[in-house]
């Protein structure tokens, strides 16, 4: 087959110079201002700024306060992530198996995916009202006074809840032309080699899905770190007080209500390495246990 190339340098050069220069202004650009705004102390109004060296770094290594949003961070990442693509996967799994129905039983699965964060974070105070909020009169059935904004644990569960919620549309999606992917023949394979339902699925079938499911788990590291901000805000009614928060939240927190513009950007620097870092161990790492087919 032949390959197909230019007869010129400048022709690829003007068709990537559009995207280029997106991401230099939209991405470069404001990341190595935060990092030299990291190492000032900055009036917010502008009027002048000092250089402080690396001691808005180590107020926040010393933070208490920095260190609790951190680790409610790790566990908030940990959880929407693995119940965003332990669900989708069982629903996948089941909407594969449907005959009758199929397309209105795909469809109203993925519907979810069409709302904005914000109109999410919204739906959950629906659904968490104090007053009448089905979701609050099912665990206090329970036993739980749920209060949602006054109490740690309950806003933090409907954090959880309401992010879990709206992504595992997209985790459907994919786990779903995944799974349809799966060759026939590979199937009627294994079934013939093991009966039970279970051990065909993870001896042949999840096997073949690991990587979709390790391009999901990047994804979805992804959007519990930035993309659940409009949930967040709406949940906490942008007033965080004693609420649960990210760190991407605080960041907006600090650097847009309390005005420490030089504090926001030391945060935003070390979340950026600790992205790019988890991002290197997973390549490395993780993706060296996949296998494309």
């Amino acid at each position: 087959m032949k390959r197909a190339g230019f007869t010129t340098v400048w022709l690829p050069v003007a068709l990537l110079l559009p995207q280029l220069m997106i991401i230099a202004i939209f991405f470069y650009w404001p990341a190595a201002w935060a990092v030299q705004s990291s190492f000032y102390l900055q009036d917010p109004f502008g009027f002048g700024s000092t250089f402080v060296g690396v001691e808005n770094y180590t107020d926040l290594m010393t933070n208490i306060e920095y260190a609790k949003v951190a680790r409610f961070t790790l566990i908030y990442t940990a959880l929407v992530t693995f119940f965003s693509l332990a669900l989708a996967l069982l629903l996948a799994v089941k909407a594969d198996a449907v005959i009758k129905g199929a397309k209105s039983y795909r469809t109203l699965l993925m519907w979810v995916y069409a709302i904005a964060p914000p109109v999410a974070g919204f739906l959950g105070l629906m659904f968490f009202d104090q007053r009448n909020g089905p979701l609050t009169e099912m665990f206090q059935f329970f036993g739980w006074d749920f209060r949602l904004g006054a109490d740690y644990n309950s806003t933090a569960t409907a954090m959880v809840i309401v992010a879990v919620w709206k992504q595992i549309p997209v985790n459907f999606i994919f786990f779903l032309s995944g799974l349809q992917s799966i060759p026939k023949s590979v199937r009627e394979a294994a079934l013939i080699d093991n009966r039970s339902a279970s051990g065909r699925f993870w001896d042949v079938t999840f096997p073949l899905l690991a990587p979709t499911a390790f391009f999901l788990l990047i994804i979805n590291i992804t959007y519990a770190l930035f993309d659940t901000f409009g949930i967040i805000d709406t949940l906490v009614r942008s007033e965080p007080g004693n609420n649960p928060v990210t760190l991407v939240y605080k960041v907006f927190v600090d650097g847009f209500r309390g005005n420490d513009l030089g504090g926001s950007s030391a945060q935003s620097v070390i979340l950026m390495i600790l992205v790019l870092a988890l991002t290197v161990f997973q390549f490395r790492l993780i993706e060296r246990r996949i296998h494309y087919t």
